[in-house]
């Protein structure tokens, strides 16, 4: 039997029920590699440079005063999403500026968004 091919939805479409998790069900690999990139935003400071960095680059300075922690732990975190490459530094003049190496974040800070909304309204019914 030849497999069925379903088109990918356009981009900034949300994909069916049926299309949904097509690219991983039969891929342990890269169901390994999709959790390790999870485990990077999993903890809640992280989660939240990520989101302020989906508005464009930031300095450590500028986003250790927006999360109210200091700079050495922001520059912790930031350090850990280098090394899984999802954020990327620019320096110049002495200064990093950190920006989203992987843009699909902004989907999924979007999709954890919505996520989190639901739970807030009292979800599905």
């Amino acid at each position: 039997m030849t497999p069925r091919h379903t088109p990918s939805p356009a981009p900034g479409a949300e994909p069916d029920d049926a299309q949904a998790g097509a690219g991983l069900r039969d891929d342990p690999d890269g169901c390994d590699l999709g959790a390790e990139l999870l485990k990077a935003i999993a903890h809640p400071l992280r989660l939240r440079i990520v989101a302020i960095l989906c508005e464009g680059e930031q300095q450590v300075g500028a986003l250790a005063a927006r999360l109210g922690a200091p700079q050495a732990i922001v520059s912790q975190q930031l350090r850990l999403l280098r090394m899984r490459e999802l954020v990327k530094a620019n320096r110049s003049n002495g200064h990093a500026r950190y920006h989203l190496a992987e843009v699909r974040l902004r989907r999924v800070i979007l999709c954890l968004e919505g996520c989190v909304r639901e739970r807030r309204g009292g979800g599905r019914s």
